[in-house]
């Protein structure tokens, strides 16, 4: 659970592998833009910072978080990429359709990982309010694009060494 005023998307480069080598996809909800865009910003800046070269970071929007599994699927089948990142936001509202929207992109996301050799990153904001979100996009408890774009040079540094 974040802590009250505490950035938890600082790294520590010097730690990571290099992502020069590696692609990535990047799949984000078009829903909550305003907040989704500033998680994509939070990914590209790490995945930038720790060597990954524009031309290896391909965005591909879809309209919301639901859309996200189809969109991670199709890119894993079309583009050549060592991982894909998926970037939505759901905000609760009035009606169960948080929960449903939630549950599935959390289980469709597993299964592309359970199904496919190349990890599927789970950058999905379910907060109870706005506010938290953008608390969560680059506000004061950092950016969750930044932890996913982390996560995905990990998770491309462990398929690559895994295959060798």
């Amino acid at each position: 659970m974040a802590t009250a005023n505490k950035n938890l998307s600082n790294y520590d480069k010097t730690k990571l592998p290099n992502a020069k080598d590696f692609r990535f996809g990047i799949v984000v909800s078009e829903w909550n833009d305003h907040i989704t865009n500033g998680l994509y910003a939070g990914a590209q800046a790490a995945l930038l910072d720790c060597g990954a070269l524009p031309e290896n970071i391909i965005r591909w929007d879809v309209p919301g978080s639901f859309e996200l599994i189809y969109g991670a699927k199709k890119m894993l089948e079309t583009q050549n990429v060592d991982c894909v990142i998926t970037i939505g936001c759901v905000i609760k509202g009035e009606t169960m359709h948080f929960e449903f929207v939630c549950e599935g992109v959390t289980q469709g996301i597993k299964d592309l990982n359970v199904q496919s050799d190349v990890p599927v990153i789970f950058c999905l904001l379910t907060d109870n309010n706005e506010q938290q979100s953008l608390d969560r996009s680059g506000g004061k408890h950092g950016n969750k694009g930044t932890e996913a774009a982390v996560a995905a040079i990990k998770m491309a540094a462990l398929r690559a060494n895994s295959k060798k």
